[in-house]
């Protein structure tokens, strides 16, 4: 019998694939509602939602593509002032956070800290470029400028 998948089965198949599977594990499969039998409607819907899940995609790489270019234009440096001492090192640490609170604060523009890649916290004066993964293919820069307070 040809199914969907609905849900993720584990060494079966994932959500949206078509399997041909025998009859005994796909009745079982459709009343645990893992799986809907694919017959022509439930074909045509599968379409339907892999074309509206790629142009959903398309609007998500365009976006990052634009925040991108806003981001390395220049005109978006994030100011951070801190405690340091007179050699320059601070008082503690400035983290993927911090950069985070600023830069929504400063700019108006929200990115996630788990998407910040700071290899490590900054602990010094001065200007930091921090990597950021807007998207699965596109990442940006931000510019950080630490200052003593």
């Amino acid at each position: 019998m040809r199914i969907i998948f609905t849900q993720d089965v584990r060494g079966k198949g994932k959500r949206g694939e078509v399997k041909e599977i025998p009859d005994g594990y796909a009745n079982f499969l459709i009343k645990s509602n893992k799986a809907k039998q694919a017959d022509a409607a439930a074909m045509s819907q599968l379409r339907g939602q892999k074309r509206a899940e790629a142009k959903k995609e398309a609007e998500e790489l365009a976006e990052a593509k634009v925040l991108k270019e806003k981001l390395e234009s220049g005109n978006y440096v994030v100011e951070i002032k801190a405690k340091a001492g007179t050699d320059g090192r601070l008082f503690g640490s400035i983290t993927s956070k911090h950069i985070a609170q600023a830069m929504e604060k400063q700019h108006g523009l929200k990115i996630d800290k788990r998407k910040m890649e700071l290899a490590a916290p900054i602990r010094a004066r001065g200007y930091a470029n921090v990597p950021v993964k807007l998207h699965n293919e596109v990442s940006a820069k931000i510019r950080v400028h630490i200052s003593e307070q």
